[in-house]
């Protein structure tokens, strides 16, 4: 016996439509929990949800600069919210301030400064070499450039001393020698120190006049023949004897290259604007 099937579409009992019913329903129950939360939820938590919801759907239109500045709805924090505002104009501006300035303005000036020391040092040690009247004694002036300046040493050396023993008044030779420095040193702008020095004594001195006397009053010679020789007395910034204090070779504090006198051309700091402090 044949059985005649039933072919139906869509699903039988009505058990379609009451699904959607049931979505519909949940959905309605959702939305009334929302209003009843909005309804005893307070201004700060309200801020806080449409916030999320801003993010959430990218209706947000302020800009947002992350630790500095916060919008609605986020947590607040008062020190950085308001850190930008308390900034000065002058400092956020990106255009160099007036202290800037004034430093790149000394750095230039400290620059040209150099330069124009390299070129008196050089010159210097050039006429110095380049004079035939003390070509035998080019051999007793060393050139030492320092932080401070360029040392002219003026040292004894291979058996011939500039000084006679213990005595402060120069050799002819030495004195010569210490005019034709001088003819380089006047036409400078720059002030010169003069410091005296003597070798260690093997046996301490008799009397009260001793090394410290004796290279303070050879360096106070040197400084009067350069000033009877044209330098400037505004170029003397100082007159010094130091004994055996700053020997030219540590290790061997009886030689004879130790007893000297020096005379040091300053690297001039450079002159600041009188409206810049330093």
């Amino acid at each position: 016996m044949a059985v005649k099937r039933r072919h139906g579409g869509g699903h039988g009992g009505g058990h379609g439509w009451f699904v959607t019913f049931a979505d519909l329903m949940a959905l309605m129950m959702a939305f009334f929990v929302m209003i009843a939360a909005y309804s005893t939820m307070d201004k700060e938590k309200m801020k806080l949800m449409t916030g999320s919801m801003r993010d959430a759907f990218g209706t947000q239109r302020d800009n947002r600069f992350t630790g500095m500045v916060e919008v609605d709805g986020l947590p607040v924090r008062p020190k950085l919210q308001n850190a930008r505002r308390d900034l000065r104009p002058e400092e956020t501006s990106e255009t160099p301030g007036k202290d800037e300035q004034d430093n790149d303005l000394i750095q230039g000036l400290k620059a040209i400064k150099d330069r124009q020391f390299a070129l008196a040092a050089a010159s210097l040690r050039q006429a110095l070499q380049e004079l035939p009247e003390i070509a035998e004694l080019s051999k007793h002036i060393l050139f030492t450039e320092t932080k401070e300046g360029l040392n002219l040493e003026i040292v004894d050396q291979d058996g011939r001393s500039m000084f006679p023993e213990g005595a402060k008044e120069p050799y002819e030779r030495t004195r010569k020698l210490i005019v034709k420095i001088a003819e380089s040193i006047r036409a400078m702008p720059n002030r010169v120190v003069i410091t005296g020095h003597t070798a260690a004594l093997r046996t301490p001195p008799r009397g009260n006049y001793g090394a410290f006397d004796l290279s303070a009053d050879r360096a106070n010679v040197v400084r009067g023949i350069l000033q009877s020789s044209g330098v400037r007395a505004q170029q003397i910034s100082m007159v010094a004897g130091r004994a055996d204090s700053d020997p030219l070779f540590p290790e061997d504090p009886y030689m004879a290259a130790n007893r000297r006198v020096t005379i040091t051309l300053l690297r001039e700091a450079p002159v600041a604007p009188p409206n810049i402090r330093p």
